[in-house]
């Protein structure tokens, strides 16, 4: 599998929206504006805010990630949050690769090696052109991933500012992903 190379970290970091992924257990099926936060710490990790809104509110889980290996130049990540949200005691670890990253980093594509997950397409802004969208699902094709399984997320125009809807506080939007599957 094809995985970036020498990826500028702090080129990365911001607000990616997330356009198109695999479904998830850990994501409400009926998610949308679903986005990502990535902000580099000090010492070298980054924080992540993964959102979503689910049944009108703000779904959240926050999260750290590392590269998994720090003497190589791939872009190979280490992802972990705790869960439930609510009570976050059990940690869940996953891989993070970036696959591809255009050249003015506006999207990329990101899976992992079981290729049981993928996010296509991580994008700057909440929507992105068929062309554009289509020369990525080929890529996430040639990469081996069954591209059949791919939802879109519906994302609102203009996107939803910070906490900006009522948050879901108790959780209910995980255990209802979980339930959901």
């Amino acid at each position: 599998m094809q995985v970036v190379k020498n990826l500028d970290i702090k080129r990365y970091m911001g607000r990616w929206y997330d356009i198109a992924s695999f479904p998830s257990r850990f994501q409400p099926k009926d998610g949308m504006n679903t986005r990502a936060t990535y902000t580099l710490n000090e010492d070298a990790t980054l924080n992540v805010l993964n959102e979503t809104s689910s049944d009108g509110k703000r779904a959240y889980i926050e999260g750290s990630a590392c590269k998994a290996d720090p003497s190589s130049n791939e872009a190979k990540l280490k992802v972990k949050f705790y869960v439930p949200p609510f009570l976050p005691i059990i940690p869940v670890v996953g891989d993070y690769w970036v696959l591809y990253i255009n050249d003015d980093y506006k999207y990329a594509l990101v899976g992992q090696p079981s290729r049981q997950y993928l996010w296509i397409i991580l994008r700057r802004e909440n929507h992105i052109d068929d062309e554009t969208y289509n020369q990525l699902v080929q890529k996430a094709k040639g990469e081996g991933y069954d591209v059949s399984k791919l939802k879109k997320t519906k994302q609102s125009e203009p996107p939803p500012g910070d906490k900006t809807t009522p948050e879901d506080t108790n959780g209910i939007w995980w255990i209802k992903s979980i339930l959901e599957k």
